[in-house]
């Protein structure tokens, strides 16, 4: 083995070490996807959240207790997120006394507001990125895909959980979930 082999050898050996340590140190103490890190079930009390909203307002899971709550996870760049605002909207208006649709983006701020504006969502619509991903892992979405949508009961219970797109008649179907 020549001198050039040898150094290049040990360089390579060098750099896999660093990176493996680097990546060891930075690794990150919330759970990855698929963990098996409990969050919320059906029956268990909603976790408590705090995000700013689209427009600056701070919102808090307790400005919506008194009522159900249908809390979706979302982002702009989530096709079957997109897909399923309409229907959200929708249910938002036509519920608009017996419940709470709040959507909570993945996403950043300048994105959802133009986003939303452009689809007329008026519906609370929070947003976040790792601040909101701890939200949605404690609401039951350990592995934190897109779309998540929870029912809350108006006495703070989940009462469903549902990762994947929904319909207007899905949701419509499950609301009487919702003492």
């Amino acid at each position: 083995m020549t001198a050039s082999t040898r150094t290049l050898l040990l360089a390579i050996i060098i750099g896999l070490a660093l990176g493996i340590g680097a990546a060891w140190l930075g690794r990150s103490s919330q759970p990855v996807a698929g963990s098996s890190e409990p969050g919320a079930a059906v029956g268990d009390r909603r976790p408590d959240f705090e995000h700013a909203g689209v427009y600056g307002k701070l919102w808090r899971a307790s400005d919506f207790d008194g009522k159900p709550m249908l809390v979706n996870f979302w982002a702009t760049w989530c096709a079957p997120c997109v897909r399923e605002m309409p229907a959200l909207q929708s249910l938002a208006e036509d519920h608009a006394e017996s419940l709470n649709v709040i959507g909570i983006a993945v996403d950043e701020p300048g994105q959802v507001r133009a986003f939303i504006e452009e689809l007329g969502v008026d519906y609370p619509i929070l947003i976040g990125t790792s601040d909101v991903s701890s939200t949605q892992r404690a609401f039951g979405n350990s592995a934190g895909m897109l779309p998540f949508t929870v029912l809350v009961d108006a006495a703070g219970i989940i009462r469903w959980q549902h990762l994947g797109e929904l319909s207007r008649d899905e949701l419509e179907r499950k609301l009487p979930a919702a003492p």
